[in-house]
């Protein structure tokens, strides 16, 4: 069991949060809600052990920048599903710096889903509901401007568990490292990319790519 973060070590990752966000083009504002949400994560995570990513420190860069990297492509979309949301992510950092945006924190273990309806509550988040169910039988078809995955699976994957939530001209925006050429060849029939995004991750040199997909007219 790690230890919760130290006096130093919280206002390192506060001020690390901080730049990142401005790196991304958003408000400082966001950073106190931001922070409580890593504080409640590191909490539970001592007990139910959510996230292999233990330290304050690394949460910020690879957990809530990581997933505010995709921010800019949420313009026009109103709904939102996470599917395999885990411990939120990356629907609870969107949902705090976009309030207009309503997100479906989809996940099926126990466990997680407390914490996810905890930290809801705890964080004040009207634009989010959590779903405790696995992402196929979610029963919202067609209901939903886009779907999103951070750690679920393959592209095809994807599609194939939670591509009837979306409604027509929806769109999967999925977050991947390498650009998946093999996942891309591998979708299905009447599936097609519509973009391939290059995210900058604020501190983080790793490749990250946001691969959005629609369906064929």
């Amino acid at each position: 069991m790690s230890e919760p973060h130290t006096p130093r070590s919280a206002p390192r990752a506060r001020a690390e949060l901080e730049r990142g966000l401005a790196a991304l083009g958003l408000h400082a504002r966001h950073a106190e809600p931001l922070f409580a949400y890593l504080a409640l994560l590191e909490r539970w995570n001592q007990t139910y052990n959510l996230t292999a990513v233990r330290a304050l420190d690394d949460m910020v860069g690879r957990h809530v920048l990581d997933s505010l990297a995709m921010h800019r492509h949420l313009d026009d979309v109103g709904t939102l599903a996470d599917l395999g949301t885990g411990a939120g992510l990356p629907g609870i950092p969107l949902a705090i710096v976009q309030p207009g945006l309503q997100v479906a924190l989809v996940e099926s273990a126990g466990k997680k889903a407390r914490f996810l309806r905890e930290a809801v509550r705890t964080l004040g988040l009207p634009n989010a509901t959590v779903l405790e169910s696995r992402a196929e039988a979610v029963a919202k078809s067609g209901q939903f401007d886009a779907i999103t995955a951070r750690a679920l699976a393959t592209l095809p994957g994807i599609v194939a568990v939670g591509g009837h939530l979306l409604r027509p001209g929806g769109r999967l925006l999925a977050m991947k490292g390498t650009r998946p050429d093999d996942e891309i060849a591998a979708l299905p029939a009447g599936w097609r990319v519509e973009a391939i995004h290059p995210l900058q991750v604020p501190g983080s040199d790793a490749e990250r790519h946001l691969v959005v997909v629609t369906r064929d007219s």
